[in-house]
């Protein structure tokens, strides 16, 4: 798994593409909260050339960004260690 930062402003959509074809695209999480707390949705289309759209958007986007790596996180500032931990009670309600 490769994680990437967007570089421009805050991005908050989600979008995944399967085997080319099928497209899931919105602002739901796949978890609980998302799912039965917040008011998010998904529109699921089932279409190859949505698909190749949709994966040379993510390209741009991927182009934009900054990959976030194992190394960046482990040697984070003792602040964001701190902000972090002072942050952890709080999880389940974020």
């Amino acid at each position: 798994m490769r994680i990437y930062e967007y570089q421009p402003t805050m991005y908050h959509c989600k979008v995944m593409v399967v085997d080319d074809l099928w497209v899931s695209v919105g602002s739901a999480n796949i978890d609980s909260r998302s799912f039965r707390l917040n008011d998010e949705a998904n529109l699921n289309v089932l279409a190859a050339d949505f698909a190749a759209e949709q994966t040379k958007v993510f390209e741009n986007d991927k182009a934009q960004a900054r990959e976030a790596t194992f190394d960046d996180w482990r040697t984070r500032s003792l602040g964001t260690r701190l902000m972090e931990m002072l942050a952890s009670p709080f999880h389940p309600h974020l």
